[in-house]
C-alpha cells in the first residue's frame, strides 16, 4: 500500500538527515580507529590475544558507563549528553594522534599502554553513545516510520563502516601511522560541529515523580527481562556474535592466512559492511512493515554459516565475499532489531533501555572480541573461527528452543501502540507488548 504523499518520510525532515550524517562521520571515525588501534597493536606484539584484549579494554568501562547512562539519559537532554559524549571521543582520538601517530616519541614498551588507556576511555564516552542516540531518534522521526528510519541509519553506518576501514587501511599502508591517526580526528570533529544542528522535538511532560537513580534502573532491568521479545532479540545478537564475529581476527587472518597487509585488512574489514550497505538500502527504499521474528532467526543462521565458511577460505577475494554476505545476514537483523527497539520500548525509558540494548551489543562485539582472541590462542586462529560459527548456529537453536514466544510474533509496525512505562512495582505481560 502506497503512503500518502504528505507523510513527513525520514529523509524529508532536516533533523533526521542531519542525524544520519552525525551519526556516519562519528562511525567512519570509530571504524578508521579501529582498524589503525588492531593494525598498529598487532604490529608491535604479533599476538592474537593482544587483539582481543583491545576489545575487552573498551568493553569494561563501556558496560560499567551502561548501567547508569539509560537513566541519565531519561533525566537529562539527549542532544547535550550527545554533543559531550562525542566531544570525549574526539579529544581522545586527538591524544592518539599525538602519541600513537608519532607526533610525541614513545618507545614501543610505553606506546602500547598508552594505547590501551585510550581505548579505555573511549569505552568510557561509547558508554552513553547509544542511549542518547537513540533516544534522539526518537524524538525527531515518528514510530510508524522507524523501519525506515533504521534502514536509513543502518545504510549510512554501513556505508562509514565501508569507507572507514577501507581509507584507513589505504592511508596506513601510505604513510604509516603518523597520517592515518588524522582521519579519526577530522571526522569526529566534523560529526560534532554536525550535533549543532539537530533539532529535537522537547521530551513529554513528566506523569510521574522521578525515581532515584537506583530504582530507575532496576525498572529498567525488570521491563526488559519480562519482555520475551526484547530480551530474546538482545540475548540472541549478543552471544551469535560474541562467538561467530571475527572482525578482531582480521589483522592475524591477513597476515597469517591471506599474507596481505594494511591495504587487504583494509578491504577485509570493509567487506561485511559492503554487503550490508546493498541490505540495508533495500529496506530503506522498501521498508518493512510486517516486522517476523522468526526472520531473525533465519538470518542469524546464514551469518554463522558464513563465518564457517570465511574460516575454511585461503582466497582473499573470497574470504571478503563471504564477510559481504555475513554482513548482508547482519544488516537485516539490525534493521529488525532497531525497529522493534524503538516500537516496544516505552517513551519515558527510551535511554534505559538503549542503555541495556548498549551492554549487550557492546558485550558482543568487544568481549567478544576478547573470546575471539582467547579461542584463537587455544585452538588456533582458524580453527578457532570456525568453531565460533558452530556456536552461533548452536546459539540460534537455543533461542528457537528456549523462547517460543519470541519465534511466533509478528508485529505491524503502522499499528503499534505507543507504549507506557508501567507503574513502578509491576510488570508487563509480554503478550500485551508483542500483540
Amino acid at each position: 500500500m502506497t503512503e500518502p504523499a504528505t507523510r513527513p518520510l525520514p529523509l524529508r525532515l532536516p533533523s533526521f538527515r542531519n542525524l544520519l550524517l552525525t551519526r556516519m562521520g562519528m562511525m567512519m571515525a570509530l571504524q578508521a580507529q579501529a582498524v589503525i588501534v588492531g593494525w598498529q597493536v598487532y604490529s608491535l606484539t604479533k599476538d592474537v590475544f593482544m587483539l582481543g584484549l583491545i576489545g575487552l579494554t573498551e568493553a569494561v568501562p563501556a558496560i560499567a558507563c551502561a548501567l547508569v547512562a539509560g537513566h541519565v539519559v531519561d533525566n537529562g537532554n539527549p542532544k547535550r549528553i550527545y554533543f559531550l559524549t562525542v566531544s570525549a571521543l574526539f579529544i581522545n582520538s586527538a591524544i592518539m594522534l599525538a602519541t600513537a601517530g608519532g607526533y610525541i616519541d614513545l618507545a614501543p614498551a610505553v606506546l602500547l599502554p598508552v594505547i590501551f588507556i585510550c581505548v579505555f576511555f573511549s569505552g568510557l564516552a561509547r558508554g552513553f553513545l547509544g542511549p542518547s542516540s537513540f533516544t534522539l531518534l526518537s524524538r525527531i522521526a515518528d514510530k510508524a516510520d522507524m523501519p525506515q528510519a533504521s534502514a536509513w541509519l543502518s545504510s549510512g553506518f554501513q556505508l562509514a563502516a565501508v569507507t572507514g576501514p577501507a581509507a584507513a587501511g589505504l592511508i596506513y599502508a601510505a604513510g604509516g601511522p603518523h597520517s592515518a591517526w588524522w582521519m579519526p580526528v577530522t571526522l569526529m570533529g566534523v560529526a560534532l560541529c554536525m550535533i549543532t544542528t539537530l533539532r529535537p522535538r522537547p521530551a513529554a511532560p513528566r506523569t510521574s515523580a522521578r525515581e532515584p537513580a537506583w530504582q530507575s534502573i532496576r525498572s529498567g532491568w525488570r521491563y526488559i527481562l519480562h519482555n520475551q521479545v526484547l530480551l530474546s532479540m538482545m540475548a540472541l545478537d549478543m552471544f551469535a556474535v560474541m562467538f561467530g564475529g571475527a572482525l578482531a581476527m582480521l589483522p592475524a587472518y591477513a597476515d597469517q592466512v591471506l599474507g596481505v597487509g594494511a591495504e587487504g585488512l583494509g578491504i577485509l574489514r570493509a567487506a561485511p559492511a559492503a554487503g550490508a550497505i546493498i541490505t540495508a538500502l533495500v529496506f530503506a527504499l522498501r521498508p518493512m512493515r510486517y516486522l517476523v521474528v522468526k526472520r531473525l532467526l533465519m538470518v542469524v543462521t546464514g551469518y554463522g554459516l558464513a563465518m564457517i565458511a570465511f574460516g575454511l577460505s585461503e582466497t582473499f577475494w573470497l574470504s571478503a565475499a563471504l564477510l559481504a554476505l555475513g554482513g548482508a545476514f547482519d544488516s537485516v537483523s539490525m534493521i529488525m532489531r532497531g525497529s522493534l527497539m524503538q516500537l516496544l520500548t516505552p517513551e519515558d525509558m527510551k535511554g534505559r533501555l538503549s542503555s541495556i540494548n548498549s551492554m549487550f551489543i557492546i558485550s558482543s562485539n568487544e568481549i567478544g572480541s576478547f573470546v575471539q582472541g582467547t579461542t584463537a590462542r587455544l585452538l588456533g586462529l582458524v580453527p578457532g573461527i570456525i568453531f565460533g560459527g558452530c556456536m552461533t548456529l548452536l546459539v540460534v537453536a537455543l533461542t528457537a528452543t528456549l523462547a517460543p514466544n519470541f519465534r511466533r510474533t509478528t508485529i505491524d509496525s503502522k499499528t503499534a501502540p505507543i507504549i507506557p512505562s508501567p507503574p513502578p512495582g509491576t510488570n508487563p505481560k509480554p503478550e500485551e507488548i508483542a500483540a
